[in-house]
């Protein structure tokens, strides 16, 4: 479970889905990646909870699209007519992050879209442990791809490392956002989910997606003495909010017995 590194040779274009403008860009492998700069929005701090919660899923069997490291030359610049695109692309020059691009694939549809009982009740007890608060009918964050779910966009999920304040205490707490889950009125088999998942999610494997994140996302604003006290903080909170009882579980499904 290690990420490649690939480097951007051309900007291809803006997806102005939200405030952070992530991009389709193409790399030196010849493939085609959506793009998260580390100098939009919420900086590094987004592209940590991408990495960290999308290999969390897929460590634990859920579909997410390869995710790798990106390095931006802020020379790429120079092409870009938009203003804020130049600006973009300079302050996030080196080390990125990107999922790759699924070509034809579309947006799950909140009213007409399906998804089996399990894969739903995976992907909404996924959502309550990383707290993820941006899979909500008004925007999915899911794409079909022949004919299968796959996961996207996880920068808003681990929002606890925002301040930081009261991280342990908010390792046990539930997830009342929960209740707006687009896929909760399919998920009937949580408690089947958390056995499994809970099992799949083990310590060691916590370590290993914690290890890849690069050093220099944890120095700037870093309220830890070092980079080791930082990880430590998440595996702390990631491998407590594990610990029974699951109050993150049991706030969804009482979320889904007012849903059905």
């Amino acid at each position: 479970m290690n990420l490649r590194t690939v480097t951007a040779t051309r900007y291809v274009t803006p997806l102005r889905e939200g405030g952070s403008l992530p991009a389709i860009i193409e790399a030196d492998d010849d493939g085609m990646y959506v793009l998260k700069f580390r100098g939009a929005g919420q900086g590094a701090k987004a592209l940590i909870a991408e990495l960290v919660a999308g290999e969390i899923a897929r460590a634990v069997g859920l579909p997410v699209p390869e995710v790798v490291f990106v390095m931006l030359d802020p020379d790429l610049a120079r092409t870009e007519p938009d203003p804020e695109i130049q600006d973009l692309i300079r302050a996030s020059a080196g080390l990125n992050l990107a999922l790759d691009y699924l070509p034809g694939s579309v947006t799950f549809d909140p009213i007409a879209g399906q998804a089996e009982a399990n894969l739903a009740s995976e992907i909404v007890w996924f959502d309550a442990y990383v707290t993820n608060i941006d899979r909500t009918p008004r925007n999915a964050n899911m794409l079909v791809w022949h004919r299968k779910l796959w996961l996207i966009d996880h920068g808003a999920s681990l929002y606890f490392h925002h301040t930081w304040q009261n991280y342990r205490d908010r390792s046990q707490a539930s997830f009342a956002a929960i209740k707006d889950h687009v896929l909760l009125r399919f998920a009937n088999e949580l408690q089947a989910a958390d056995a499994l998942l809970t099992a799949r999610l083990t310590p060691a494997m916590i370590d290993h997606i914690l290890q890849l994140i690069p050093d220099t996302w944890l120095v700037d604003g870093s309220p830890f003495a070092d980079v080791v006290q930082h990880r430590d903080a998440y595996r702390e909170y990631l491998v407590r909010r594990l610990e029974a009882p699951h109050a993150f579980l049991e706030e969804a499904l009482r979320a889904r017995s007012l849903h059905v």
